[in-house]
C-alpha cells in the first residue's frame, strides 16, 4: 500500500552527458629531447606512480649535455689554478692587479658555466649514461599513449607520448538546451546514471556553467564533478544527468509504483477496504524518479495499491 501525501513540489530535468577526465588533474608528457625510444615499460590502462620510468629514450643531446658538463668541471678546475697562480705572481710582483682580477673574472664564469650545465642535464633528467628517461609527473592511469620501442622522436613533436590521468575525480560533461538554461545554477544537486551501472546513481553537484553557446549545435555546456574511489566510471562513458528543481509550492505526491497508464490517461487503485476498490483517474503534474506529482482524484492520507496495480487493474476491469 501507498499512502497519498503532501510533497514540495520538484522538477526533474534530464540531460545527455558524457564521463571525462579532469583535466585539471591530467598530465601529458611530451619529448624533451630527440631520440631513439627504448624499453617502454607500460601499457594503456597501466597505473603509474609519480616518479615512475616509464621509457627509455637513447638521445645524443643528453650525450652532449653530460660532454658539456664535463668540459666546464674541468675549466673550472684550470681557472682556479690560473688564479691562484696570478695571486701568487702579484705578490711577488711579477703580475698586475689587473691580471688578478681577469683570472678571478675566468673562473666565475667558468663556475656560472658549469651551474648552467648542471641545471639543463638536470631538466633533462639528470642522466650521465646519455639517456633520457621519461617519468610520470603524477600518479594516475595511461590513458594515453602515442609511442612505441624503437621509434625515433623529436623535440618539436607537438603530440605527447603518455598522457597520465588521476581517475578519483572525473567530470561529466552535459549539454543544456536553451529551453532550460533558465532551470539550471552552479551548485544544484544532480543525480547521474549510466548505461554500464543502470542500478546505481552517482550523486554530484554542478560545478560549472560555462555560460557561452555552441554555435553549431546551440547549447551550453555543464560540468559535474563526481568522485570515482573505485575507478568504476571510465571516460568517454555515456552518462544521464537529471537537475531536481524545487518549487516553493506543494503539491499531492504517490510513488510511482501506484501509478497505471491506459488508453492514453492515468489511473490508481484507490483502496477504502478489501471489497471496495476504485480505478481512480488522475492528472500528472510531473514525475520526479520515484515520486510523482498528480492532480485531482485522490486526497492527502487515501491509501493507494502500489504493489501489482497492473494486475489487479486488468482483474477489476474484467
Amino acid at each position: 500500500m501507498d499512502t497519498v501525501k503532501v510533497s514540495t513540489l520538484t522538477n526533474s530535468i534530464r540531460f545527455n552527458g558524457v564521463i571525462d577526465f579532469n583535466t585539471d588533474k591530467v598530465a601529458g608528457i611530451f619529448p624533451l629531447v630527440s631520440g631513439n625510444v627504448q624499453d617502454i615499460k607500460v601499457m594503456l590502462g597501466d597505473y603509474v606512480k609519480a616518479g615512475q620510468t616509464l621509457g627509455v629514450v637513447k638521445s645524443s643531446e643528453i650525450a652532449n649535455y653530460n660532454s658539456a658538463l664535463i668540459n666546464t668541471e674541468t675549466n673550472v678546475l684550470l681557472t682556479k689554478r690560473l688564479l691562484q697562480q696570478q695571486r701568487e705572481l702579484y705578490k711577488s710582483g711579477l703580475a698586475s692587479q689587473v691580471d688578478v682580477t681577469n683570472a678571478e673574472v675566468a673562473s666565475e664564469q667558468a663556475e656560472a658555466s658549469k651551474v648552467a650545465a648542471q641545471r639543463i642535464l638536470s631538466i633533462n633528467g639528470n642522466n650521465l649514461q646519455g639517456e633520457y628517461l621519461i617519468k610520470s609527473p603524477i600518479s594516475g592511469f595511461i590513458v594515453q599513449k602515442n609511442i612505441t620501442n624503437g621509434m625515433a622522436i623529436r623535440s618539436d613533436n607537438g603530440n605527447s607520448l603518455f598522457t597520465v590521468s588521476d581517475l578519483k575525480e572525473v567530470w561529466v560533461q552535459a549539454n543544456v538546451y536553451e529551453a532550460n538554461i533558465g532551470k539550471v545554477h552552479q551548485g544544484d544537486a544532480v543525480e547521474v546514471s549510466t548505461i554500464s551501472y543502470p542500478d546505481r546513481i552517482f550523486k554530484g553537484k554542478i560545478d560549472k556553467l560555462m555560460n557561452v553557446l555552441d554555435p553549431a549545435n546551440r547549447v551550453m555546456k555543464m560540468r559535474v564533478v563526481l568522485s570515482n574511489p573505485d575507478y568504476i566510471l571510465k571516460p568517454q562513458m555515456f552518462a544521464t544527468v537529471m537537475v531536481n528543481n524545487s518549487e516553493n509550492k506543494n503539491a499531492v505526491s504517490i510513488n510511482s509504483s501506484s501509478l497505471i497508464f491506459d488508453h492514453s490517461q492515468y489511473y490508481v487503485l484507490l483502496y477504502k477496504n478489501k471489497s471496495d476498490v476504485q480505478i481512480t483517474p488522475v492528472d500528472i503534474i510531473s514525475i520526479n524518479g520515484s515520486i510523482v506529482f498528480i492532480k485531482g482524484g485522490v486526497l492527502p492520507g487515501d491509501i493507494l495499491i502500489s504493489s501489482q496495480a497492473l494486475q489487479i487493474y486488468g482483474a477489476l476491469n474484467e
